[in-house]
């Protein structure tokens, strides 16, 4: 069955006709086209297209289609599932089921499709966040009093807390979850009544069908309707965003749970082993995740490319839209899925990442901000506490281990309370300003 058949004379060759096929991918979308196509019915409907009972034939067989659920024996011989859908309607209904096209086109009606199937998997992927936030929120709790190094350039740099480390990705997940919402509004905006591109000459009621569907509003111009993708392409990099976040909090966790960090160990129902080694216990739950971003960062790609000479309007590259968004989300679900499990299991060696923090002159900075207090400029202070720092390395011993003579070789300003200042637990409770990373309970 063909949509188009009768400008040709000739059929497709055999090769051309798979490549020219989506109905293999297109086909996750049956449930929205057939949606869509009810509320299109009921807009024919209104225009005096269809009679009432026309219209309720149409609707009850496409209700009927969609409630087969798994359709057996779908014919992939079609072109896509629209072409399937109006198929299996007219050998459900017949002759009248050829009506429903009047005053759409596949490349408005396919628009509305994946707008309604994205709409409903932002909301998925939003709860998944907010799932994936409450286990990270409750990891923090359990963690609030353990004292770590924290890093910058990989280096040990200033003190920190376990907690705050992970409310940093807490922090990255609500501004990964605000532009998901951000999005829903200009994905919720329907394009059908757009036709093939310069719209119809029934007098369809747009503003009816979109609210039949649930869309905040209609396009305004049936040019831009059919051609834009650019809610697939802010899709796409909205869901690229989200896996970096994944990916970086996923190389911490494999560098953490190696021997020579040691502070976390991920369970077994998140590793795997080795083939040959049978000592090995993989971190290959963060590796998967994190090799799977670069997957969706080339869905991006592929969808950036493929819009970038296309003039207006539709053109069937844009059939090259379904796999990588399919795919993403497909991806980006999963992932969060496993994030969550492997947070939600993930055992946390409190003991050894104090011990780390021992070590490293993460105090340094609060040094030179105790010269300040007493009345050195930082630059200065800074230069006292470098030799301090240089001092102490060739001596192979932590600052706070220096004795106050020899802390006053440095500086006359340094007296006694100099210990209870540089000591981990006491900098941490200094901490001032909103967003620091505070002392928040007892060992």
């Amino acid at each position: 069955m063909k949509l188009w058949g009768g400008r040709f004379k000739d059929g497709l060759d055999e090769t051309m006709e798979k490549f020219n096929s989506s109905i293999y991918f297109d086909i996750r979308l049956l449930p929205y086209d057939i949606q869509a196509s009810i509320a299109h019915a009921a807009g024919l409907k209104k225009a005096g297209v269809l009679t009432e009972k026309e219209f309720n034939i149409i609707k009850t067989g496409l209700e009927e289609i969609n409630n087969q659920g798994n359709i057996e024996n779908i014919d992939y011989t079609v072109e896509d599932v629209h072409t399937l859908v109006e198929k299996l309607l007219i050998e459900k209904i017949g002759e009248i089921a050829k009506k429903l096209h009047t005053g759409r086109s596949r490349n408005d009606q396919v628009a509305t499709d994946e707008r309604l199937y994205l709409r409903e998997q932002i909301l998925s992927i939003i709860k998944l966040i907010d799932e994936l936030i409450n286990v990270l929120e409750e990891c923090a709790n359990k963690s609030k009093n353990i004292i770590m190094p924290g890093y910058t350039h990989l280096q040990r740099a200033q003190p920190i807390t376990f907690s705050h480390h992970i409310l940093a990705y807490v922090e990255m997940l609500k501004r990964d979850k605000s532009r998901l919402n951000d999005l829903k509004k200009r994905v919720n905006i329907m394009p059908l009544g757009s036709g093939a591109m310069a719209g119809t000459t029934f007098d369809i009621d747009r503003k009816y069908v979109a609210s039949l569907l649930n869309f905040d509003d209609i396009s305004y111009n049936s040019i831009d309707a059919v051609s834009d993708r650019d809610f697939i392409v802010e899709f796409l990099s909205v869901s690229s965003i989200i896996m970096m976040h994944l990916s970086r909090f996923c190389e911490e966790i494999v560098l953490w749970s190696t021997k020579e960090f040691n502070f976390v160990e991920i369970d077994e129902k998140y590793s795997t082993g080795s083939s040959i080694m049978p000592q090995k216990k993989n971190p290959d739950s963060a590796e998967l995740i994190r090799g799977k971003t670069g997957r969706v960062y080339g869905s991006l790609i592929s969808l950036l490319t493929v819009m970038k000479g296309l003039p207006l309007a539709y053109n069937k590259d844009m059939q090259e839209d379904k796999e990588p968004l399919f795919d993403t989300i497909d991806t980006l679900k999963n992932s969060l899925k496993v994030f969550k499990g492997m947070i939600e299991t993930l055992h946390i060696k409190g003991e050894n990442i104090q011990q780390a923090a021992k070590y490293g002159y993460m105090n340094a900075t609060d040094l030179a901000d105790y010269l300040v207090r007493k009345g050195l400029t930082f630059r200065d202070a800074h230069e006292v506490v470098g030799k301090i720092v240089s001092y102490a390395i060739e001596k192979n011993v932590p600052i706070e281990q220096l004795s106050i003579q020899e802390f006053k070789s440095f500086s006359n300003l340094i007296d006694d309370d100099i210990y209870e200042a540089i000591d981990l637990k006491n900098i941490l409770k200094s901490r001032k300003t909103i967003g620091s990373a505070k002392w928040e309970g007892e060992v």
